[in-house]
């Protein structure tokens, strides 16, 4: 079988990764490819790729886009690694020093979705133009890759890629890439201006005068796969943010109706696991390490950003005694409410950070947090940074701290509101770190409490925070006074298993071959 994998992120390729779906992108191809299937992967060209690789220039084309005929490159990147290949779709527009524009004024996602738009138009001529090898299934992830389904429905040109079977896989709802049908640069027919199509099917349930990309590949799709067993169920219902529920985010009823045909599968993504244990991380060292990272960051900018500042006066208060007798929680990820809402809420005017921060104090506890994000998070957890000598807040990314990190931590934290599959709290409990977890989605089917870690619940805000506190209040007991469990808790993170061989055998079975 050939599969070929349409997404906007790869990690397999550096510098192409913002988020979690650039690691599934790189992972779930191997995993196939050791079932002998062979497996294109296709990306933006965003950064001249082939400099990085050996390449071959496999076609120069034109696409039909916007009015105009456009000439984009296929290139294929080094060689075929064990039956995964490697292409990038060359074109000026795509080369825009990062992989997500994020227009956040009145015209939301605009110029990601024109780029999206125009490769996968790119994509579709490509596979007509018979530039691969014949393809058996065609494996989209997200909204960004969500066109390619629309052309295939209703472009007489592309309609014959209908013969291939389409899978689309759903890695976040709360981004559907919504765009007007007219009467804008950035919309359906715009894009293309002779496209004759069904809005019924493809428009936004809310705001039925645009575009949803995301709503119309899981109504054309074949098959329409979201990321955990939990999640699946969990986007069958509306989304309740008021008391803080996240579900279908709209998409609701198309869901619903993707589940009666039998088109609807939940399969959580895998991780990998090396064969030799991980070293866990010296505290000094780390220090060292992120001290090296907050003076790069601080290098990128000619003034002087307020949170590198205390962050660095943090670590050399933290290097100064490195001797800490209670527990290290960890979090490391994108700073949004998906992630964090729970711990920006207040209690008796006090925020819920701030709160567990208190409760880790009288523990001789410390809190590290990795990440960036909303500007507005990201201020707020400076201020706590400045109230709280035991909280280190590293507003930045580096994959070496991301690293060390996992293995330094005595708890890692991860509360999410919501969470389809979730990668970090698999990295956490491969490094022997158990995890605090809302029990939603992916988190639900990863971690169990009072095995692998810890899991809260809660029907609303005000249940899901007392759920959350009286669980970070366990759990310091727990490290504080039993230790024969916590050691008990480390060995069943380690030994805990969601291999991507299951996964992708799932992907064979459920997605490509039903």
């Amino acid at each position: 079988m050939h599969i070929l994998m349409i997404a906007s992120e790869n990690d397999a390729i550096k510098g192409a990764k913002v988020g979690g779906v650039a690691d599934v992108v790189r992972d779930a191809p191997r995993a196939l490819a050791n079932f002998n299937h062979h497996v294109s992967v296709i990306i933006p060209d965003y950064a001249n790729y082939a400099e990085q690789f050996g390449h071959c220039t496999e076609a120069h084309f034109y696409v039909a886009f916007a009015g105009q005929m456009e000439e984009v490159i296929l290139k294929k990147l080094g060689d075929e690694h064990h039956n995964v290949q490697q292409y990038v779709i060359s074109h000026p527009s795509f080369i825009t020093g990062s992989v997500y524009l994020n227009d956040i004024d009145n015209r939301p996602f605009a110029r990601d979705a024109t780029k999206y738009a125009f490769f996968c138009a790119a994509i579709a001529e490509a596979i007509t133009l018979d530039l691969f090898a014949p393809i058996d299934v065609v494996h989209l992830h997200d909204w960004h890759s969500a066109v390619f389904v629309v052309l295939a429905k209703y472009s007489e040109r592309y309609q014959p890629l209908t013969a291939i079977k389409q899978v689309f896989t759903v890695h976040n709802i709360a981004l559907q890439g919504i765009r007007p049908f007219r009467y804008d640069s950035s919309s359906l027919e715009a894009w293309f201006p002779a496209l004759s199509y069904d809005g019924q099917v493809i428009c936004d349930p809310r705001y039925p005068h645009c575009f949803n990309p995301m709503r119309a590949a899981i109504n054309l799709a074949d098959k329409v796969h979201v990321v955990s067993k939990t999640y699946a169920d969990e986007v069958l219902l509306p989304s309740q943010p008021e008391r803080g529920f996240f579900g279908g985010e709209g998409l609701e009823q198309d869901l619903i109706n993707a589940k009666v045909h039998g088109k609807l599968v939940g399969i959580i993504n895998g991780c990998e696991y090396p064969e030799h244990d991980e070293v866990h991380a010296d505290f000094d060292a780390f220090l060292r390490r992120a001290k090296y990272n907050v003076f790069n960051w601080m290098a990128k900018s000619v003034e002087l950003k307020t949170v590198q500042y205390l962050a660095n006066e943090r670590i050399n208060e933290w290097l100064a005694n490195t001797s800490v007798t209670g527990p290290i929680f960890t979090s490391i990820g994108r700073l949004t409410d998906q992630k964090v809402l729970l711990l920006r809420q207040t209690r008796d005017h006090v925020p819920v950070l701030s709160t567990i921060l208190s409760l880790l104090a009288q523990a001789d506890g410390r809190l590290v947090i990795l990440g960036s994000g909303d500007s507005q998070i990201e201020f707020e957890f400076m201020q706590l940074m400045a109230k709280h000598n035991n909280f280190l807040f590293l507003n930045g990314y580096g994959q070496d701290l991301s690293d060390e990190l996992y293995g330094l931590g005595d708890l890692f934290l991860m509360p999410s509101s919501f969470e389809p599959c979730g990668i970090s709290q698999m990295l956490a409990l491969r490094a022997g770190q158990p995890c605090l977890v809302h029990g939603v989605g992916g988190l639900k089917d990863t971690i169990i409490d009072n095995e692998t870690g810890f899991v809260f619940f809660g029907d609303n805000l005000n249940s899901q925070i007392d759920g959350l506190l009286e669980k970070v209040s366990q759990a310091i007991e727990c490290y504080q006074h039993d230790q024969t469990h916590w050691q008990q808790l480390i060995t069943n993170a380690k030994q805990a298993r969601f291999g991507w061989h299951q996964s992708a055998e799932q992907y064979i079975q459920a997605l490509y071959q039903n």
